[in-house]
């Protein structure tokens, strides 16, 4: 680890559309040809929690997903999701900066079984593993249990965790669980925060 590098302090990262480009805001409006506003009025209030939770299963999910159980080509919608994830700009040569000086940095997401698919394509793991994903914690942000499991699972000070998320919700959500926090809007914003905190 370079000299001036703070070894105390732990990066927790949120993914969508803070490391990752989250494509549901296009992808899904397009794939079912209607604008979010509509969707969001027909989709099952409980079926995406659940399958982020690892509560449900993909074919679950599915067949779940809206309250009036349209059938959806689940591997077409995949493929189209998979084609559109990418790096937040930035964010790539950061992570390699971080991880190249020693940083202890950890995903920390609301997501299902897909983050397989971003691991696939992105090969995230290479700069940071994905040790807190709902889909296995079986948590979501922004309840407190989210973040309680990281203190207990890190062995660390809730203090000596920067939680990174561009929900400020969720990042106001770890703050009053003791976390640091920083509502992420672009990668050089970042990158001044870490400075500030003498991370990088």
């Amino acid at each position: 680890m370079r000299r001036g590098v703070a070894a105390d302090k732990v990066i927790l990262f949120d993914c969508m559309d803070t490391l990752v480009q989250d494509p549901f805001w296009t992808v899904f409006p397009r794939f079912f040809g209607q604008p979010l506003e509509e969707l969001f009025t027909l989709v099952a209030q409980d079926a995406w929690p659940a399958f982020e939770k690892g509560h449900i299963d993909e074919p679950t999910y599915f067949a779940r997903a809206f309250v009036d159980r349209r059938p959806i080509d689940g591997e077409a919608l995949k493929a189209e999701l998979y084609a559109h994830y990418a790096f937040i700009d930035g964010i790539e040569p950061l992570l390699a900066e971080l991880h190249d000086a020693g940083v202890e940095m950890h995903v920390l997401s609301n997501y299902p079984v897909w983050y397989r698919m971003i691991e696939d394509k992105l090969g995230l793991s290479r700069y940071l593993p994905w040790t807190f994903v709902s889909t296995h914690t079986g948590e979501r942000k922004p309840d407190a249990a989210a973040y309680v499991h990281c203190v207990r699972t890190l062995d660390r000070s809730p203090a000596q965790l920067l939680f990174v998320d561009d929900r400020q919700s969720n990042v106001a959500a770890a703050e009053q669980s003791g976390l640091l926090g920083h509502t992420f809007t672009d990668a050089e914003a970042l990158r001044k925060r870490l400075r500030e905190l003498s991370i990088l």
